[in-house]
């Protein structure tokens, strides 16, 4: 396992590339947008997502980003992830990758820095999965509304809809968006809402008009869905609310 941090400016990208070890990328600070053919991701802070080796990646920071990241060797431990996802992080994971990015390389390495490897390598496994992915469907028709959608995001917006702008009756229209996607619409749309979100609430935008710019009827409901989605209101993701 190798250990390393770094600070991104807003806006910086990172081109697609992939890594020979799997990668758990850990936003301490900012947001990060992951690219793969599998879809998007997006990683808040305290959040981090799994990247198992060999995943073409593209990264874009949204707002200065502070990241760690664990690189770590395939087929390390049988409990690690074999799929992308992401994670909230637990107190002890936090502390161990802040511990982590400050060890030396091998073959340097103290018995204490090989423990904290050890039990980082261990924690992995325990991280709690957050629903942050938004794949797109490849079929093209359905791929243009989810391109839509993302560039207008609304709460308010219906299967009965979507089904219309597709061609299709509501039962093929759920039928075929869950296949390609492997989510409902709903779920779908939440995360597409979140996505918009995010960058905007961490850019200092007040969670009052973000939310109702989103077609969420209250800052209640969006809450809600807030916490859902990441595990956390936006008050203690973002502070006081404004």
């Amino acid at each position: 396992m190798l250990a390393l941090s770094q600070d991104y400016p807003d806006g910086h990208a990172i081109p697609p590339h992939r890594h020979s070890r799997s990668q758990l990328l850990y936003a301490l600070s900012g947001v990060v947008m992951i690219s793969t053919d599998r879809g998007r991701w997006m990683v808040p802070p305290e959040h981090a997502i799994w990247l198992p080796a060999a995943t073409d990646h593209a990264v874009e920071m949204m707002g200065d980003v502070r990241m760690g990241s664990v690189y770590v060797q395939p087929r390390a431990l049988d409990s690690l992830p074999q799929d992308q996802r992401v994670f909230s992080m637990t107190d002890l994971g936090r502390s161990l990758i802040v511990e982590a990015v400050g060890l030396p390389a091998p073959p340097q390495r103290t018995r204490r820095a090989e423990l904290v490897f050890e039990l980082l390598i261990h924690e992995i496994s325990n991280l709690p999965e957050r629903p942050l992915a938004l794949p797109f469907p490849a079929d093209e028709k359905l791929a243009r509304l989810c391109r839509q959608f993302v560039s207008r995001p609304s709460a308010r917006t219906t299967i009965d809809e979507w089904a219309r702008a597709a061609g299709m009756s509501r039962r093929t229209f759920t039928r075929a968006f869950q296949r390609e996607t492997g989510l409902g619409l709903s779920t779908w749309r939440q995360q597409a809402c979140l996505f918009a979100a995010l960058p905007r609430l961490a850019e200092g935008e007040p969670v009052t008009s973000v939310a109702l710019e989103l077609g969420y009827e209250s800052v209640a409901a969006f809450a809600t869905m807030f916490k859902r989605m990441t595990g956390n209101s936006p008050r203690r993701w973002l502070g006081p609310v404004r």
